[in-house]
């Protein structure tokens, strides 16, 4: 306790901006939060999840690229319906079938789901209801229905009009207002179109007012033929931004366009699919205009982005942070634009806000029994330590009671996230301190939240079930920390 100069609850807060993550989609697996956690340091607001429910047709619930493997195929999305991962749901409770495993696994680490869900527009109210009785154990999620609805790849819009497609949403929207009102639903349209209307105003005019959020994918660059053909300097399927500066403008204008259609009301405004492909600028040059938009969010007056969405963690493509092994699919290659956005989640514009609340009084044998609350990535109550050091450590673990041992925590130490899963009692934070200098006596916080242990909203029915768990921090961890190694080889 020595080390230890105050304890404190804290709260977690949202950021400027915030940063959310694709992990799995047609062009790649699903990565444990595990390995991403431990690769780029820190947690994000949503991990975006992309599945497809076409329960009508006589495919269903293959994959449809495995299901139609013989098929001729010239584009990605000539499939009978989407080739994403099946939601294989719709019974009315979550099972542990892989969507419902992957958002207890997101939830666990301290992060909130965003689930995007083409879904068959003639799907009656009975499984819409079951889907949404499933999604109200999720916490603050967030569901992105029939999502790029403006465009014509699609499974949604190459069955159903315009005006469909935004009449399902609305009818969508309702149903889980009434059965999972803790999930958030997003429209996802596209950008401000020349005559100064946004895409199909007057067909979609009725599920833009409706929904909680509105969204528009964008790719500084992308080579859209992928799979089906090889990028070229002539080639005729791929596309580009002209520079970061247009692509600024042009979300101004469109929120612009938002407020006017909202009486002047800008709801959250994302982009939830974002990046620059490798495929047509090059792996080494994929990053750099991509941290020139997010340089020229976080330094200038900026308000109108609510947060985006880098597509994504690991792709077959040039995409991904990392590049999946074509020899091991389980294995992921370091592109370089994953150090160029670890550059971006160092910048204060995108990280979670942590204010400390109140003192709290220590008792004998460290005890606090503290309840503590978890809402989401952007509401939460925690503790923090004050941490003096006397000068850079060699050993820094973090060593929970007994008591203790079975709670499900994150940690953030140094600007580092760090995972405690149920059963774990120590959790080693040096990696925080590589290649970071730390000066004589300096004071560092401790900060730890308490995510649910199931990944799950288990209390649904009580007062605020829906959007809170608990938990009790027994007692203040105990911290090894050591400033000298205790040998020096020759």
């Amino acid at each position: 306790m020595e080390s230890i100069k105050k304890v404190s609850k804290v709260k977690l807060g949202a950021a400027k901006c915030a940063l959310d993550l694709g992990d799995g989609s047609e062009r790649g697996e699903y990565v444990s939060q595990d390995y991403i956690l431990r690769k780029l340091g820190r947690k994000h607001r949503n991990i975006g999840l992309m599945y497809t429910y076409y329960p009508y047709d006589k495919e269903w619930p293959q994959r449809i690229s495995v299901a139609c493997k013989d098929m001729e195929i010239h584009f990605q999305w000539d499939y009978p319906y989407d080739d994403y991962f099946p939601y294989t749901g719709a019974t009315g409770v979550p099972t542990n079938e892989p969507v419902f495993e992957q958002m207890r696994d997101v939830r666990r680490h301290g992060q909130d789901v965003s689930l995007t869900l083409t879904i068959d527009c003639k799907c009656d109210d009975e499984k819409l209801i079951n889907i949404a009785k499933e999604l109200k154990y999720f916490g603050r999620m967030k569901l992105r229905i029939n999502h790029e609805c403006a465009g014509d790849w699609f499974t949604h819009n190459q069955r159903y009009s315009f005006k469909e497609i935004g009449d399902f949403f609305v009818r969508f929207h309702k149903i889980l207002k009434e059965y999972a009102p803790n999930v958030t639903t997003i429209f996802d349209t596209g950008f401000l179109k020349p005559d100064g209307t946004l895409e199909n105003e007057d067909d979609f005019m009725a599920a833009y007012l409706a929904a909680d959020e509105w969204s528009a994918d964008c790719y500084l660059s992308l080579h859209y033929g992928w799979p089906f053909d090889v990028c070229e300097k002539d080639s005729t399927t791929y596309s580009s931004k002209p520079s970061v500066d247009s692509m600024i403008d042009l979300i101004n204008k469109t929120a612009d366009r938002y407020r006017e259609i909202n009486n002047g009301e800008l709801k959250p405004l994302a982009m939830c699919e974002f990046n620059n492909d490798g495929d047509v600028t090059g792996p080494e040059m994929q990053g750099e205009s991509v941290v020139r938009l997010a340089k020229g969010l976080a330094e200038g007056d900026y308000g109108n982005l609510a947060a985006f969405t880098m597509y994504q963690f690991r792709d077959r493509g040039r995409l991904g942070l990392e590049l999946e092994d074509p020899n091991n699919s389980s294995i992921g290659v370091e592109q370089p634009i994953l150090k160029d956005y670890v550059e971006i989640m160092d910048m204060d514009f995108f990280k979670p806000s942590i204010e400390e609340t109140e003192e709290i009084n220590v008792g004998a044998d460290s005890k606090i029994d503290k309840k503590l609350r978890w809402g989401g990535a952007e509401d939460a109550e925690g503790v923090a330590l004050q941490v003096q050091l006397e000068k850079h450590p060699v050993f820094f673990e973090v060593n929970f009671s007994d008591e203790d041992k079975d709670l499900n925590a994150m940690l953030e130490i140094n600007g580092q996230w760090f995972y405690k899963a149920p059963g774990v009692t120590s959790i080693e934070v040096m990696p925080a301190f590589y290649g970071k200098q730390t000066a004589e006596n300096s004071i560092v916080n401790l900060n730890i939240f308490t995510p649910p242990a199931s990944g799950e909203n288990e209390n649904i029915e009580t007062e605020d079930g829906l959007l809170n768990t608990y938990s009790t921090l027994h007692k203040i961890p105990d911290l090894r920390i050591r400033y000298e190694g205790f040998v020096n080889i020759g």
